[in-house]
């Protein structure tokens, strides 16, 4: 039904303006004036929506950064490479977030029209890569990213102190 009401609300409007979540309910809640009670209304479920395509890992490390952005400002575990920013509850204002920590893990301007046109881990990868003017700068600075996010604090620690971190397997 979810999936449903999505393809139908997609129809007429933006996909910045579909609904992030619905909540089913029985009955809606009423004042005693018999208006609706906005305040007794449900939140909706803040962990993963129900999506409408099947989760699939990010396949590259453009991918694995901008997923890991997007689960930390989204409040996520994770993240896929098809999964809609604004299906995952994204908005105007998270965009902003997004936009910003890509300005400085990558140096280079992220225009919220690029969030806004590319909702997908995706579609936002590949369009950093291609439109940026130095994508094999992005991919290796996603690499080496990707790398320092699989070191514990005391192996950053070590390596900025001129040691090379150990229990890497390199």
């Amino acid at each position: 039904l979810t999936a449903h009401l999505r393809r139908a609300a997609a129809r007429t409007l933006p996909a910045y303006m579909i609904p992030a979540g619905f909540v089913f309910l029985d009955a809606l809640p009423l004042t005693p004036n018999g208006k609706i009670d906005r305040k007794a209304l449900p939140d909706p479920d803040p962990g993963r929506r129900e999506l409408s395509s099947a989760y699939v890992a990010p396949r590259t490390a453009v991918e694995e950064v901008v997923a890991g952005f997007w689960a930390e400002v989204l409040g996520l575990d994770r993240v896929g490479a098809f999964d809609n920013f604004f299906d995952l509850g994204g908005h105007s204002l998270l965009s902003t977030r997004i936009a910003a920590r890509l300005k400085d893990a990558f140096r280079t301007t992220v225009p919220l029209h690029r969030v806004f046109g590319h909702p997908t881990v995706a579609g936002l990868a590949e369009t950093l890569v291609a439109e940026s003017g130095n994508g094999e700068v992005i991919e290796k600075t996603a690499e080496l990213l990707v790398k320092l996010s699989a070191l514990s604090d005391d192996q950053v620690a070590r390596a900025l102190d001129g040691n090379p971190p150990t229990g890497t397997g390199s």
